[in-house]
């Protein structure tokens, strides 16, 4: 109905029986967007609704359990060392300590081979970073939003801020840029949502003050990408919604600085390992309510239900 398709894989277990998803190509790009946006969601028979995204061709690992001691340049080294085909090392600081690592790094790789390769070869257990014990899955695909949506937004995202560093102080920061341009400002933990009255007030002062030193610590700023409602459920499904924060009609993704229990998402299977860092009690959120196979992957349930009121992290 949307265009032409270049070839359709349906996945199968050893018993024949479709695993609940399959891949779709499309001829081009444009049709595989007009199908997501018009079958996500739909009703396929009574009261099943389709889940539709778009398939990303992972080069991205989440390692968790490195020693919050070392370095990017150290990981990047080691993950050479036992894997074939590492490109780079993506590491944030911890919250409470800038000069510690958070215990998990993403180590993203030249093709999805190599990374399928090297979760293969790292997932049993039997390689070990500098005496650790480590566990290895696919990163989370980052959340696509289209240009003309990016166009509209007027909110920051705002990470690696002090545990101290208040509202009040973030305000004054981006007000600096021009006097009553920030409407209001949301601090969770070692990140904010600065929101302003229009784009253009927002755009110069992430150009401004993207690097700049804020009570010690280099702040990284970039525009929040919004999410709709329905890719919000999708998205946060696995994780009981950590990862974004759900306003008005969108959800804003935090981009890839989660926890390590919320690291591991990705359409269409969702990966929910044990957390290594516990999340603190101010941020507990509603247990999943996905429903997980003996393999891992959780199978897309029918969406219900109200989501309108969750913006603040209680």
């Amino acid at each position: 109905q949307f265009g032409k398709i270049y070839e359709v894989r349906m996945m199968m277990d050893f018993n024949g029986n479709n695993r609940g998803y399959a891949f779709v190509t499309f001829s081009n790009k444009q049709e595989a967007k007009n199908a997501m946006k018009q079958l996500n969601n739909y009703e396929i028979r009574s009261g099943r609704l389709l889940g539709v995204c778009a398939s990303v061709d992972n080069c991205r690992l989440f390692v968790g359990g490195i020693p919050k001691t070392k370095k990017r340049d150290e990981i990047l080294a080691e993950m050479s060392k036992v894997s074939d085909g590492v490109v780079n090392c993506i590491v944030y600081p911890s919250a409470a300590d800038k000069g510690k690592n958070r215990g998990f790094a993403f180590v993203e790789y030249e093709s999805h081979r190599a990374a399928a390769m090297a979760r293969r070869k790292l997932m049993p257990g039997r390689i070990q970073l500098w005496g650790h014990a480590i566990a290895v899955d696919w990163a989370e695909p980052e959340v696509e939003v289209d240009e003309d949506t990016m166009a509209t937004v007027k909110i920051l995202y705002v990470r690696n801020l002090m545990l101290s560093t208040t509202e009040e102080t973030i305000e004054n920061e981006f007000n600096g840029i021009k006097p009553g341009a920030v409407e209001r400002v949301k601090k969770i933990r070692d990140y904010a949502f600065v929101h302003f009255t229009n784009r253009e007030d927002a755009v110069n002062a992430m150009n401004t003050l993207n690097g700049k030193l804020v009570d010690g610590s280099p702040i990284e700023v970039t525009l929040a990408k919004p999410v709709d409602k329905d890719s919000y459920v999708r998205h946060t499904r696995g994780t009981g919604g950590r990862g974004s924060v759900l306003q008005g009609e969108y959800a804003y993704t935090l981009g890839q600085v989660y926890e390590p229990s919320a690291a591991y998402l990705g359409a269409p299977v969702f990966y929910a390992p044990q957390a290594y860092t516990p999340i603190p009690n101010p941020m507990r959120f509603p247990p999943n309510k996905g429903h997980f196979s003996s393999r891992g992957m959780m199978r897309t349930p029918s969406i219900r239900g109200n989501w309108n009121c969750l913006y603040s992290i209680h």
